[in-house]
């Protein structure tokens, strides 16, 4: 997974598969695109990624959250619920104002 966060009047938490960064998925009238410039950020571990997404919680930060692997991630730093989850192509994601 890779994480970036976008430092602005509240910050922005960017977290999304490896695999998926780069990609663009279209389903009907809705896209998904996974630029690198925004979501590709240091790449880390499950662990520590749940650490900082608690942390950025408690900050009031917001969250774009694409793919797999990053969604259960989020999930379990309870950043998410599964009512906020969405896909397109098959490919879950989730955008989170808290």
């Amino acid at each position: 997974m890779h994480l970036k966060i976008h430092k602005s009047y509240r910050s922005i938490v960017s977290l999304a598969d490896s695999s998926l960064i780069g990609k663009k998925f279209e389903e009907g009238k809705f896209q998904l695109d996974i630029r690198e410039n925004f979501y590709k950020g240091e790449e880390i571990e499950k662990q520590e990624a749940i650490k900082i997404l608690q942390k950025q919680k408690v900050e009031d930060a917001t969250f774009n959250i694409v793919g797999k692997e990053s969604i259960q991630t989020a999930l379990e730093a309870e950043i998410i619920s599964q009512n906020n989850i969405g896909k397109i192509a098959n490919i879950p994601f989730a955008l989170t104002l808290l």
